[in-house]
């Protein structure tokens, strides 16, 4: 059955692989993946950096959603960010040599699953341990960078509908 046919993710049963209370953040990142996959299929790469009425371009929201997901989840593993990390961000929403839409969703599409890969390992006794976000060291919980890295997937792929929907319109 294609995704499209599919429930959305949450109705489609517990995720035996993973801890009760994270499984909601899982459902998040695989709904995103998902739409994302679908609404970029034979998206043209000359679109890929196109704004629309200010908002950012679909190749924004791509390196983004990437760059977010490997961040928040660093921070949940109680590490600082690399220099790599570091260097992703500063370039973030630039458009790179051979990048194409396929690329980028791929891309994206593996930092979910390294999410998902995480979350198994999550120890649900731990969802409140402290963790330091960022070069200040703001405080939050394993629990708040975990729901972060769901709920701000999800908004920038709402962003990212939009605008694909409106570029593939041509109504620019």
């Amino acid at each position: 059955m294609s995704v499209d046919k599919l429930p959305e993710v949450w109705l489609r049963g517990p995720l035996d692989d993973l801890p009760a209370l994270v499984q909601p953040v899982a459902f998040a990142l695989m709904q995103a993946r998902d739409e994302v996959e679908t609404m970029m299929q034979g998206f043209p790469d000359a679109l890929l950096w196109k704004s629309v009425a200010g908002m950012a371009s679909p190749g924004f929201h791509l390196h983004h959603m990437t760059g977010v997901l490997d961040r928040m989840f660093t921070y949940a593993n109680n590490k600082s960010l690399t220099d790599d990390q570091l260097t992703y961000l500063t370039a973030e929403g630039q458009p790179q040599a051979g990048e194409t839409s396929i690329k980028l969703v791929r891309t994206f599409s593996l930092a979910v699953e390294l999410s998902l890969r995480q979350l198994e390992r999550v120890n649900e006794e731990a969802l409140k341990d402290y963790r330091g976000v960022g070069r200040k060291n703001l405080p939050s919980t394993l629990m708040g960078l975990l729901v972060h890295a769901a709920e701000h997937t999800m908004r920038h792929t709402g962003q990212l509908l939009v605008t694909v929907n409106i570029l593939k319109a041509g109504n620019l």
